[in-house]
């Protein structure tokens, strides 16, 4: 009976001090690139953002699926930081600067500039 009741009270113990709240969000959408290098770029720089749990970047459909927090970093920030690291995502264009600063095999056909 006690080792019961020691196992209801640390479970209530727990479920006391577990994060309220927390609310991680999960988006996809698409990044371009066109080898393992853009890949290995993409998650790297997306990977090092505070807030971010976790990214992957798939060659075959060209799409970022990311983990995050919202309270942290927005969906628009982690999209400007793919942008900065060379590579357009589905509405933010790399500056010209950064799209050529990619290696010449991760240089892919750029969609055209939204008006």
């Amino acid at each position: 009976m006690l080792i019961k009741s020691l196992v209801v009270f640390v479970a209530i113990l727990s479920f006391s001090f577990a994060p309220q709240g927390d609310k991680k969000e999960k988006a996809t959408f698409t990044v371009y690139g066109v080898c393992g290098m853009c890949e290995t770029r993409i998650e790297k720089a997306i990977n090092e953002m505070d807030g971010v749990l976790w990214s992957d970047w798939e060659l075959e459909t060209l799409e970022l699926t990311v983990k995050y927090d919202p309270s942290v970093v927005t969906l628009e920030q982690i999209k400007e930081k793919a942008a900065e690291v060379g590579h357009d995502t589905d509405d933010v264009r790399a500056t010209e600067e950064a799209y050529e600063n990619l290696h010449p095999c991760c240089k892919y056909d750029r969609p055209k500039a939204k008006k």
